[in-house]
């Protein structure tokens, strides 16, 4: 896997990526008994975007909005605000019932109440990602991106968009971007759709540098065969996670990286959090440590950004890890679905085990 220099791209990380909005009841509240809720702009691709973004370096979301609505323009200010570039075309709403950005209605839980989370789609604006709205060439040949991301929640949306996700992929490779493909299976997306998006994903993954999952995301969708998903045994997980990797290699040789999480649930506010890294032949193991969670919605996007900030600096896979896990154990710590890292030395007491105050 070779990074292109930032010298030579206008951006080190590029996201392609529906935009919507998430609403919380305040004080860690059941939705179905609360009355007062907060509102943020989300997505799962640009919470993987905002490490880099919040350590300085230049990143870019390819999405699409709904002209003229006020929650396009609260998702556009919220992504200057994260110091995110964003483009997309900008889509008439059809009236009151057209277009959208989706909502995600989510109680965070606390202590014995788990989390619920409910996505209200209909109507999703992102399910017309088009290529034909982009200039791949300038995207890709004239400004440059040294990493392009994607997620299998955007190339399962639609038809349309998992031909868009395979376009930019294609476009990446042309231009040798690096490609991540963090694979996120839902079961509702690809309800009727496994012949369809199972080629899709296949062709992605094809040509991925990086790839990210679970075992229910590599069996399901690109039909590896390999351990049974959850289970509290962390060690025979690691064994069976090592195990179903070998097997992945074999079915895509071009592909550098593989990674994953570790997650054992205590209680709302207690997980043990670790992470799994392969790159060529050699394993990097961050054992499950105990981290306290205020709200656990975008942990593994954390995980990843940081371990994607870490090849972008051109540090060693052992740094990636330590680095992913950390930030991943920072988005627990947000309100937001996203961590805030205030700067690199933030993120490396995470992972010492030093909160001490800093004055």
């Amino acid at each position: 896997m070779k990074l292109k220099s930032l010298s030579s791209c206008k951006y080190s990380l590029l996201v392609p990526t529906s935009m919507g909005v998430r609403i919380t009841p305040v004080d860690h509240q059941p939705v179905h008994t609360s009355e007062l809720f907060r509102m943020q702009a989300t997505s799962a691709e640009t919470n993987v975007a905002s490490i880099a973004s919040y350590l300085g370096l230049p990143v870019k979301v390819m999405t699409s909005f709904v002209k003229g609505s006020p929650i396009s323009r609260f998702i556009k200010d919220n992504l200057a605000s994260r110091h995110m570039h964003y483009e997309g075309p900008e889509t008439e709403q059809g009236g009151p019932w057209g277009y959208r950005h989706q909502f995600n209605i989510a109680d965070s839980g606390y202590g014995a109440r788990g989390p619920r989370v409910h996505n209200d789609r209909a109507g999703e604006i992102g399910r017309t990602l088009n290529v034909k709205d982009f200039d791949l060439e300038r995207i890709f040949g004239e400004e440059g991106v040294q990493i392009v991301h994607m997620s299998g929640l955007i190339a399962a949306l639609s038809p349309e968009t998992g031909k868009f996700c395979l376009e930019i992929a294609k476009s990446a490779k042309k231009y040798g971007t690096v490609i991540s493909f963090d694979l996120n299976y839902r079961a509702s997306f690809w309800e009727d759709r496994e012949e369809e998006l199972k080629k899709i994903f296949d062709e992605i993954a094809s040509v991925s540098d990086v790839l990210i999952g679970n075992e229910e995301d590599f069996q399901l969708c690109l039909g590896i065969d390999g351990p049974e998903a959850g289970g509290k045994d962390i060690a025979a997980k690691i064994d069976g996670f090592k195990g179903m990797i070998n097997e992945v290699k074999k079915a895509y040789p071009d592909t550098s990286v593989f990674a994953t999480t570790l997650r054992q649930v205590e209680s709302a506010n207690s997980h043990l959090w670790g992470a799994i890294l392969s790159v060529g032949d050699n394993w990097h193991i961050v054992e499950p440590r105990r981290i306290g969670v205020l709200d656990r919605i975008g942990g593994g996007d954390g995980f990843v950004g940081g371990m994607l900030y870490g090849i972008l600096k051109g540090w060693e896979p052992e740094k990636w890890i330590r680095f992913g896990w950390a930030t991943g154990a920072l988005a627990t710590t947000h309100l937001t679905d996203y961590a805030q890292p205030a700067d690199e030395e933030q993120v490396w007491s995470i992972w010492e085990g030093n909160a001490r105050v800093k004055r």
